[in-house]
Formats: structure tokens, sequence, C-alpha cells
């Protein structure tokens, strides 16, 4: 694997001194002081809400300190000293989740080589047509993560999975003097992360120095020289040392079949389902001929690597996309002719675009009364009624305590839990949950897992895609394999050993 190469003194050092950082009347970041150097590689964790993203765009000069006398925040590059980012904001690289929304948000649909292309310009958008030797440039990238076959693939039409490596693409390309990765490994199936992991171990000392925040410490690149923990607006640091990190132990799918298998047969009453379906999604084939039937009580888990088709699946059980001819989307109990609105009211849905979608302004309390109304936002303030079922939501997925912030002010996992309080909140027949832990710090992850357990324990009926083989719920009944779209096996849920290579 050839390294790229970053000229030493590109390399930028950073100094904070006594940093607060307030957003819509809270503190996020209490006096906080930290050094970061060139030949630094830091691991930064924290809880949901303790303020990394924040941090990390305060860095990378989108958001400003509170102005006192004290606070310093101060760049060293190419050998000149600055207390303004002007100038040096465009050497900083930053991947996230809310960069990922931006191309959701704006409609930002442009081909692959495009986005990547936009790092060597530095631009938001494409500005000019990439030069042979540019395209070349972008060729060796997309190889080096694995998606050079999506190069003229439209942004949208990826996953959730393909557009984090696309975008991680784009910061490489920029060659920036300081790279910050906020969760980077969000999304990806366990091909992808070990990909990831081995090309930012490939940066080496002689890289860029990088901040990679994550909630999954054992998931940490080799080459960290630092940790910094932040809690409660304070940061803590120190060397890094990789020991043996806990690890949350796997749930056994194979485990949840044994318990199943002596179980009397139930009545099984068909709730949704698809029929040969084929979807069709930026001139490319997402399914292909995916037959299922859902019943109430089931448990599915969807799997399969990024781009298989996941997302795709779940969104075309909840009507976002349609199914071309000689395919079907059954919905029993529904006839024909009634607005689709109203069978979606009975689908409770927890999705990485869902969360993008929501509006800034709402408050969580809001964004739940919403969703009782089937709707984004609100045609008038809630009702007595309204208020006490969304406070009842809020408290079981963790988040009452956010009920009067706006969602824009939220972390990305403090909304994600709102987004769960949403789905719950009309005690939905069905829960269509995609990727639902993505973001979440360990403890908010066990919470909303048990929670998860509990809701199949008492027959909620849930289908739910994911990477990781520890998120599958312990009572899974059912699991849907795929790989390019295609069936590669859909039934009951299979022992550990029958799909372990294939899992992700």
């Amino acid at each position: 694997m050839n390294r790229p190469r970053w000229p030493h003194h590109r390399h930028l050092s950073l100094n904070l001194v006594r940093v607060d950082l307030w957003r819509s009347g809270r503190r996020i970041l209490h006096e906080l002081s930290w050094r970061i150097r060139a030949g630094q590689n830091w691991v930064l964790q924290g809880a949901n809400g303790a303020g990394k993203t924040q941090l990390l765009k305060l860095i990378a000069g989108d958001v400003w300190p509170q102005p006192r006398p004290c606070t310093q925040r101060l760049y060293l590059w190419c050998g000149e000293r600055s207390a303004e980012p002007q100038g040096v904001k465009e050497e900083i690289a930053y991947l996230g989740a809310e960069r990922q929304d931006r191309y959701e948000h704006y409609r930002w649909n442009y081909r692959v080589t495009a986005i990547v292309g936009t790092g060597l310009a530095r631009s938001d958008v494409p500005l000019r047509t990439l030069t042979a030797v540019e395209r070349m440039r972008v060729t060796r990238l997309l190889r080096r993560l694995g998606i050079d076959t999506l190069a003229e693939r439209r942004f949208l039409a990826l996953s959730q999975g393909e557009r984090r490596l696309v975008l991680l693409a784009r910061a490489l390309a920029s060659k920036p003097a300081l790279l910050l990765l906020d969760e980077p490994l969000n999304g990806l199936d366990a091909a992808n992360r070990v990909r990831v992991l081995a090309v930012l171990a490939s940066l080496g000392r002689s890289g860029p120095p990088w901040i990679y925040a994550t909630h999954r410490l054992e998931e940490a690149p080799a080459g960290a020289t630092h940790l910094a923990s932040l809690r409660n607006g304070r940061l803590r640091t120190g060397r890094w040392r990789r020991g043996a990190t806990p690890r949350a132990a796997l749930r056994r799918p194979g485990d949840a079949s044994a318990r199943q298998a002596g179980r009397a047969p139930r009545a099984r009453t068909a709730l949704l389902g698809l029929q040969n379906a084929t979807v069709w999604r930026g001139g490319a084939a997402a399914l292909r001929q995916v037959s299922l039937q859902i019943c109430a009580g089931d448990g599915w888990v969807v799997h399969g690597a990024n781009g298989s088709g996941k997302s795709t699946l779940l969104a075309t059980l909840y009507g976002d996309h349609g199914v071309a001819n000689a395919g079907e989307t059954l919905r029993p109990g529904h006839s024909p002719g009634l607005p689709l609105h109203e069978f979606q009211r009975r689908i409770g849905r927890v999705s990485p675009e869902l969360q993008a979608a929501l509006p800034r302004a709402l408050t969580a309390q809001e964004c739940v009364v919403a969703g009782l109304r089937g709707a984004y936002g609100l045609d008038g303030a809630p009702r007595a009624a309204e208020r006490r079922a969304a406070a009842a939501a809020l408290r079981r997925a963790g988040a009452l305590r956010q009920a009067r912030r706006a969602c824009g002010d939220l972390s990305y996992g403090q909304a994600r839990r709102v987004l769960f309080a949403r789905a719950l909140a009309a005690h939905p027949d069905i829960l269509l949950l995609d990727e639902p832990y993505t973001g979440l710090d360990a403890p908010t992850r066990t919470r909303l897992r048990a929670l998860v357990d509990r809701l199949c324990a008492m027959g909620q009926t849930i289908v739910i895609a994911t990477h990781h083989v520890d998120d599958w719920p312990r009572r899974v009944t059912h699991e849907l394999e795929l790989d390019a779209g295609r069936v590669i096996y859909c039934g009951a849920v299979r022992r550990q050993g029958a799909s372990r290579g294939r899992r992700s």
C-alpha cells in the first residue's frame, strides 16, 4: 500500500487555553486547555452530550469560544502563529455525521468522483472539471478505500456506510494539515471498518496529526499516541496505552434460536411484506427480486455488507421507495386507494435519513409530538395528552432531560435517543430500526438494546438492520442476509456457526 506523503512543515499544531464554549445558553466546554502537536494522534472519548463534536468544530474554526481575556485558541502552521482560523481553516479536514447530513439536506447529489475532487479544491461543491492527473489521484484514493466501483455513482443513491467512505476519501484528498474524525466507523461493515483503520494506520507518523472521536475504544486505529477524555465540559489528557479494552459480550443469535425452539407454534398474522420486489435507485438496482413476510411478534435482523441494500429495504417497507413492475409491497389491512400516510402511522422508524430531516428548531418534546401526528413539523401547539405521551416516550428512551432543548442543539447521540422516543410514542405495530445504535456511547447503547429486548419479549414486531452482531436482539426470530441487493438467506434465524463467515 502506497502511503501518501505530507510535508512535515505543513503539519499544524494547536493550543487551546482556558476555553469556554456556550451553545443556546448552555456551557458545553469549561476552562478547557489542550495542546496538539505534530506527530501526535489523539483518541477523543466522552459520553453523548459531553461536547466532543462541538470541540472538534471549535478546532476546525466552525464555532467560536466565549470571548475572555484569558482564553486562547492559537494555531501554529508554516512557522506562523494565528489566533484566528482564517488562513488555517482550509488546512483542516473534518469528517462527521453533520457534514454527511449536509449532502442530504442540500441535495448535493454529485457523482462520487466529483465529490472526492472537491477535497482537492477544498470546496463544498464541484467548481470545475477535474484534470486527468486529479482524476487519477481520486481513483487511487477510492481504490485504497475499496470503493473504486462507486466512482460514477450518485452520492445520494449510496448507502450510509458508502457515503462515509466517500467523504473519508474527500478528506484525505486535501492532504490536510490536521485530520478531525468524528465517529468515522459509524455505518461501516466489518470489512470496511478494518480497511479504514488500516488506511489511518498507514498514514504513520509522517502523516498529519489526527483526532479520532469514538465511543468504541476497541476500534481505535493503530498509531494512536494520546488519549483525551471529555466529561462535564472538562478535558483530561494522557498517553495512549493500548491494552485489553473491555468489549461487550457478543450475544449469539443461535442462543435466541434455541430459546424459541421449545415454544409452541403460534398463529402468524401478516403485517407487512414484499413479493418479488426490485427497487431502482440512481439508475442501479438496489434490491433484486426480494420476497419476505413480516408477521406480528417477529424479530427480524437484516444484515450484509455496505451497499447490500439494507437501508433501501427498510425504506421500501416504510413506503419511501416504489417497487418495479412484477413486484409488490404487501400491506394487509390497508385498502387500495387509501393514503399511504395512514399505513405509515402504524410504523415507528429510526434511521439516519429521518434524523437528518428533523426540523432543528423543534424541541425534543415537539419532535415526539410531531411523530404522534405522523408529521415532521407541528401545525399547532402540543395538547396536554400529547405532552404526557411525549414525556413517557422520552423517559423510556432516556431522553426526558432533553425535552425542552432544540433538536439542533443536541449531540448526535442525544438526537438519536429522541428519535427512539418519536418512534415509540404512538405504540406502533412495527418498528423499523436502521443502524439504531450508531453514534451512541456504551451506557446508552446498553440501555436502548435492553429497551429493544424488552419490546421483543412483549411481542413488539421489529425489523433491525445492523452491522454489529452484538446489536442483534436477544429474541430475534428471523434473519435476512443481503448481498448486492439479492437475498442470500431469508428465514428463521440460523445458529451462530451457520452464517458466521458472512456476518459483519
